[in-house]
C-alpha cells in the first residue's frame, strides 16, 4: 500500500470566495453585502433571536421553570382524617402509621377546627397546628 496516492474526494475541497475583487468577479462593487446601510458595514452583528424589529419568540413566550425555594408543608386536616386526632402523641413517625403521606415531606401541618386541641399532643418540632 502506497501512502503517496492519498488526495481528497473529488469536490470535497472547494476555492475561497473572493469578494471585492472587481466587476468580473461577479463579486465586486457592494462584496455580496448588498446595498449601503448598517448591515453593509464592518463590524456590525446582528442580536441573538432579532426578528426585524418584530416581537422575537423568546418575548413572546411565557417565563417557565420557576421552582420557589420556600418549603410548603403537607396539611393534614384533622376533621377529614379523624385517625390522626385520635394518637396519644402526636410525630411524624405516629402520623406515618395512621396516614400515607409523601415521603420527602418535612414538615407537617394540622388544619380543621379541632386541630388547635391537638396543640398537646404534639411532641415533634417538624409537626405544627394552624392557629384558627
Amino acid at each position: 500500500m502506497a501512502l503517496e496516492n492519498i488526495k481528497p474526494a473529488k469536490n470535497s475541497i472547494k476555492s475561497i470566495k473572493r469578494v471585492g475583487r472587481g466587476q468580473g468577479s461577479g463579486m465586486g462593487k457592494t462584496a455580496t453585502r448588498g446595498g449601503k446601510g448598517q448591515t453593509a458595514r464592518t463590524g456590525y452583528s446582528q442580536k441573538v433571536g432579532f426578528e426585524g424589529g418584530q416581537q422575537p419568540l423568546q418575548r413572546r413566550l411565557p417565563k417557565i421553570g420557576f421552582k420557589s425555594r420556600v418549603e410548603k408543608p403537607y396539611m393534614i386536616n384533622v376533621d377529614k382524617i379523624t385517625k390522626v386526632a385520635e394518637l396519644d402523641e402526636i410525630t411524624k413517625l405516629s402520623i406515618r402509621s395512621v396516614h400515607k403521606y409523601p415521603s420527602q415531606t418535612s414538615k407537617i401541618k394540622l388544619i380543621g377546627k379541632t386541630a388547635k386541641e391537638l396543640a398537646s399532643k404534639i411532641k415533634d418540632s417538624d409537626v405544627s397546628f394552624s392557629g384558627q
